[in-house]
């Protein structure tokens, strides 16, 4: 006797795309904007991944990015969905944004002579 089975029913599921939400891109671009008045960075990179999105920041565009914030699937990481990452290394992790932002947030302030 021939049994039929589906292909359909034995692949894997395939993760939905994480992406950056509309207030998280805010925060990102907020502390990007900043930066780039200051003359500190010129360029920025998002990429979407099944499992990951990246906001990649660089220095120049021809460098390797300075700072890349990954946000992952929820609730993949025991640690928290964000992570700060520079030159291979994690900086930091955490379970929102502003968490891992932290490092390299920083107050502007005018200094007199």
């Amino acid at each position: 006797m021939i049994k039929v089975i589906k292909i359909s029913d034995h692949r894997r599921k395939k993760a939905p795309p994480v992406y950056f939400s509309r207030i998280e891109l805010n925060q990102l671009l907020s502390l990007y904007s900043r930066r780039v008045i200051s003359g500190e960075w010129k360029d920025y990179a998002i990429d979407h991944g099944r499992s990951m999105s990246a906001f990649s920041i660089y220095r120049d565009s021809k460098a390797h990015p300075s700072f890349t914030i990954y946000k992952y699937e929820s609730g993949s990481h025991r640690s928290g969905d964000f992570v700060l990452g520079t030159g291979g290394n994690v900086v930091k992790r955490g379970r929102t944004l502003l968490e891992v932002l932290v490092p390299i947030e920083r107050e502007l302030r005018l200094v007199s002579r």
